[in-house]
């Protein structure tokens, strides 16, 4: 696990609640060094400080998203600013979840937790039609293996984050039914999430991009939340 923050004591209170709750980490503070530790070997997890010397946390996490050996690896991004405008530019670049500082070292691990249990591709009992471990499931031009963590549209490879592919996966499991906000936090995030229901906004819209049948088929629900049609050439 990698944290990457510039502020040795933050960075060490970081490291000793994570070490405490049993993952090793390593550390690094600034950018350039981060991107150097994540080329010669990709962590299971990063958490990212926003204000870092050299390079900064959105460019690392554009760099991480770009290249395909990392682009779905887990991203916490920790910054200062707590801005919701900040807080959705680092969502839309493709961070996975979000502390602003000051924030419980508690919390940060529950969200570690939830984001490995996630990247490790442990899934709810699924319904019918759902992609379980190890089936693939089609949608339209969409195809979902769950054994091997892949998405093809038309049979082209789709790099998913992991909180976009469980997100996908929830959805298909779900198709027909109408999912609030805050129960896409709930279910999908793992916890009770405390970053606003902004988050599910931001991962919808780039499911929507990278898979254009989502565009018709993964539908707004106003004032609510989103429904996945049961078939992809239904209409409301």
């Amino acid at each position: 696990m990698l944290v990457v923050e510039d502020d040795p004591d933050i960075a060490q209170l970081v490291a000793h609640y994570l070490e405490k709750a049993g993952f090793t980490t390593e550390i690094k503070s600034n950018g350039r060094e981060a991107l150097a530790s994540i080329a010669a070997q990709a962590p299971d997890i990063l958490v990212l400080d926003l204000m870092l010397p050299q390079v900064d946390g959105l460019e690392i996490c554009r760099v991480v998203r770009g290249n395909e050996a990392t682009a779905g690896t887990p991203i916490i991004m920790l910054t200062a600013r707590a801005e919701e405008s900040d807080r959705i530019v680092g969502l839309e670049i493709g961070a996975d979840d979000y502390l602003a500082k000051p924030f419980s070292p508690g919390e940060l691990v529950a969200r570690v937790r939830a984001l490995l249990r996630r990247a490790s591709r442990s899934t709810p009992v699924p319904s019918a039609g759902a992609p379980a471990p190890g089936q693939r499931v089609s949608y339209g031009s969409i195809v979902v293996d769950s054994g091997r963590h892949t998405v093809t549209a038309s049979g082209t490879p789709v790099t998913l984050t992991a909180k976009e592919f469980v997100l996908l996966a929830y959805f298909l499991q779900h198709r027909g039914r109408v999912l609030s906000r805050d129960v896409l936090l709930t279910d999908v995030w793992g916890y009770r999430y405390t970053g606003g229901t902004r988050t599910v906004d931001v991962h919808i819209r780039r499911l929507r991009e990278k898979l254009p049948l989502l565009t018709t088929s993964l539908v707004t629900v106003k004032q609510f939340g989103y429904k996945l049609l049961e078939h992809p050439d239904a209409s409301e």
